[in-house]
């Protein structure tokens, strides 16, 4: 069984904010990276952010910096996303997506992840965030 699935999302207002969820199942995030992407109607699968077992900082989309902040628990064998300062354009349907990597951390200010859908291997059912102004 290799499951994701999202939660949190709902409508705000411009300013609010949202946090999303995604549990796992089947695999332990401490051998993953967890990418969250987004999709709005007619337009392409946009990577948002990512988190990685392997080490080094998140990564996020020029877009959300700064607004968005990505966090883990492995425990929880959950990843999170906070989503602050909402704007219009953040509405689409947010997708959580995990990939296994080898356990190999290190010490690094780069991340780790990319914010490439096609190196993702499992994806949630996603979740719909609407931000009107």
């Amino acid at each position: 069984q290799l499951v994701l699935v999202e939660s949190g999302g709902g409508s705000g207002q411009s300013g609010e904010s949202l946090r999303l969820s995604c549990a796992a199942s089947g695999f332990p995030l401490d051998y993953s990276a967890i990418g969250w992407f987004r999709q709005a109607p007619g337009k392409e699968r946009e990577g948002v952010s990512c988190i990685s077992s392997s080490g080094g900082r998140p990564n996020y989309a020029d877009s959300v910096k700064g607004r968005f902040t990505i966090s883990r628990d492995n425990a929880k064998n959950t990843v999170y996303l906070q989503m602050n300062s909402l704007k219009p354009e953040d509405t689409a349907v947010y997708y959580c997506a995990a990939v296994f990597l080898a356990a190999v951390p290190i010490a690094t200010d780069q991340p780790m992840c990319a914010l490439r859908a096609s190196g993702y291997h499992y994806w949630g059912q996603g979740t719909q965030v609407t931000v009107v102004s």
